[in-house]
């Protein structure tokens, strides 16, 4: 699996004309920066309570099942992405009260603080992220960009001038 391409200029490209330029990386590796996909995607990632991350969740796999309709794998996996951070940010304040993990200035793990609320918005995240990670045209499509644009350099970029 090849990283997450940091050093593209995200402000001049547009993924959904150079899809090629696009790495899946890890996780939610440049979920705040493929663009028209964060324009699109980040209004509707809310989780502050359960209804508002079921509304969220809903929209963003709708804009899912969009871009796999429009055979738009970018867009597919950048609503993954979405849907994978809104479990992560989410378990994230169901433990920590704060939203942080360690204390200021230090390595130190501080405390956990169950928050039940929290913990159900991250539940329904979590299962939308899982329907869209395993559904069989996004496993094949992501098997396909791997295998057409990351296992190429990244030389693609610069002769666009990117």
């Amino acid at each position: 699996m090849q990283e997450f391409d940091y050093s593209l200029d995200f402000k001049a490209i547009d993924f959904r004309q150079h899809p090629e330029l696009y790495r899946i990386g890890r996780g939610e590796q440049g979920v705040l920066l493929v663009e028209p996909y964060k324009i699109e995607i980040l209004p509707s990632w809310k989780f502050k309570t359960p209804d508002i991350a079921r509304q969220s969740a809903d929209k963003i796999y709708s804009l899912f099942l969009q871009y796999k309709a429009e055979g738009d794998f970018v867009g597919m996996d950048m609503a993954r992405k979405f849907l994978q951070m809104g479990y992560t940010r989410s378990r994230r304040y169901a433990n920590h009260k704060s939203g942080r993990k360690y204390a200021a200035g230090s390595k130190t793990v501080l405390p956990r603080e169950e928050d039940p609320i929290k913990a159900q918005s991250a539940m329904i995240f979590y299962e939308q992220w899982q329907l869209a990670k395993t559904d069989p045209e996004y496993v094949r499509l992501a098997a396909r960009h791997r295998e057409q644009y990351e296992r190429s350099e990244i030389a693609a970029a610069k002769s666009l001038g990117f």
